[in-house]
């Protein structure tokens, strides 16, 4: 029989400590080898009982949930998920740990606690499986290419138009070794899709295009799309392109299709996508828990166009990129520190 999933709480919470040890209870493979009040605790605990993964708040007193993340992911890394609150502060921090090499975050409401932890019940045990069923893989951002690396290889014909990237469990992450990677004149846009709360994507954008050559921005509807711009999907709202009356395509924000499991949806994007430039798209699909995006793929390889997947190693979870590679439409499947590369091979050679 496979041992079950050592989980380790940390939060200074007694009433959350219970709630998080309650939702795991039953579940034949998962079992809390213990729970810690504060980042110090946590630090002592993990040295000493070796969890398999452990589960975080960021606001603690002693060591607060970054300080400890820090020296964890130093001394001895496992993966860690950050319970953060749906606020700006909260998203500037989440985005911080992240940084510091978290796997992912469950959001909470602290304004009605007990009805959250009920709603995270199923997304948190998901990921529990899905990021201990592996190795956690953490690579600090690589160098990231300047004007000069798209200078000396634009000399060929290039027939894509525009990139359409989606993501997931892991993917700010991911997106953190891509974007960055690409240099100021890049001659196409980009548009992007990551699951991620509404109160998120703002602070996401800005970090984002803080650390990068172009310029990225959450999308706000009704843009003109330019090349060297990347347009990120607010967190509740599907992001589509579509062209007006002239011949400049557009930002299209929208609650429609109503009946997808995740809004914004990576396929709804990439659909979009292939419809206006068919032949001319590159998708790109990186880490992620189960489908999305596997539609929207199909439909760029249909319409004539390229299609990259984020391989198992780096992936945090395994599973956009999957759907992806067994249904045989990824042209490559590539570590994620290859893909920014590949991405102006595509979009330049």
């Amino acid at each position: 029989m496979t041992e079950p999933i050592r989980l380790l709480i940390v939060d200074d919470s007694p009433f959350m400590r219970r709630a998080i040890s309650s939702l795991v209870t039953g579940e034949e493979d998962i079992k809390v080898v213990g729970t810690a009040k504060d980042g110090e605790d946590a630090v002592r605990q993990i040295q000493d009982l070796k969890p398999d993964i452990a589960t975080m708040d960021i606001e603690m007193p002693v060591m607060d949930g970054l300080t400890a993340l820090k020296i964890i992911m130093e001394k001895f890394p496992i993966p860690v998920i950050m319970l953060s609150s749906l606020t700006e502060e909260g998203a500037k921090e989440t985005l911080d740990a992240l940084d510091l090499g978290a796997a992912d975050y469950i959001p909470k409401n602290l304004s009605n606690v007990s009805l959250n932890i009920l709603k995270v019940k199923g997304d948190l045990l998901s990921k529990i499986r899905a990021i201990a069923a592996k190795k956690y893989f953490f690579r600090p951002r690589g160098n990231e290419h300047t004007e000069e690396y798209l200078k000396t290889n634009k000399n060929k014909n290039n027939k894509i138009d525009i990139v359409a990237i989606g993501s997931s469990t892991g993917g700010p992450k991911a997106l953190q070794d891509v974007i960055p990677r690409l240099p100021q004149n890049f001659p196409v846009p980009i548009i992007l899709v990551q699951h991620m709360p509404k109160a998120f994507t703002g602070s996401f954008a800005a970090r984002l295009s803080s650390i990068s050559h172009i310029k990225v921005i959450e999308a706000a509807g009704g843009e003109i799309i330019k090349p060297g711009t990347a347009y990120l999907s607010p967190g509740d709202k599907h992001l589509s392109v579509v062209k007006e009356k002239r011949e400049d395509f557009v930002t299209l924000l929208s609650n429609e299709p109503e009946d997808t499991i995740n809004r914004p949806s990576i396929s709804v994007m990439m659909e979009s996508v292939a419809k206006g430039y068919p032949g001319k798209a590159l998708g790109v699909i990186l880490t992620g828990m189960g489908s999305d995006g596997l539609l929207g793929m199909k439909k760029i390889k249909e319409t004539g166009g390229r299609t990259i997947a984020q391989d198992e190693e780096t992936c945090v979870v395994y599973g956009m990129p999957k759907a992806v590679v067994d249904a045989g439409i990824a042209d490559k499947v590539l570590p994620i520190y290859k893909i920014g590369d590949e991405i102006i091979k595509e979009t330049v050679c």
